[in-house]
């Protein structure tokens, strides 16, 4: 279960995210990592993609390997759990701005970190 929270501008950029060769091709905008549709995501515990306020629940959490204490201070410093062992994680202090240098950032760091979101990683 996931839960993802964006700007309304950022969030029509994300879409744009989404890529597949035959229904939607094109390239990402900004840098951002092409993404599978997601019916082409192994688990419904991987995110289709992030947002600025991201619920991951405990699957969701085990599936992408978070928290890891040694890689996800920052994340963390953000971060609160939940009484049922999920997360909710915001990747900024205020609401994503991609014209914000520093949202746009810590949005591509964030995928770097977690390269399950969005189906990027083939399955095992």
């Amino acid at each position: 279960m996931l839960f993802l929270e964006c700007a309304p501008i950022a969030a029509v950029e994300m879409a744009g995210q989404t890529i597949d060769p035959v229904h939607k091709p094109g390239f990402p905008p900004r840098g951002l990592p092409a993404l599978n549709l997601p019916k082409h995501i192994r688990s419904p515990a991987i995110p289709h993609h992030l947002g600025w306020l991201n619920y991951w629940s405990a699957a969701t959490a085990q599936a992408i390997g978070f928290p890891d204490p040694a890689r996800d201070a920052d994340l963390l410093s953000r971060a609160r759990p939940t009484a049922t062992g999920g997360w909710v994680v915001r990747l900024t202090e205020t609401p994503l701005d991609l014209d914000t240098p520093v949202h746009l950032e810590a949005l591509l760091r964030a995928y770097e970190r977690f390269p399950e979101i969005g189906g990027r990683v083939p399955p095992r």
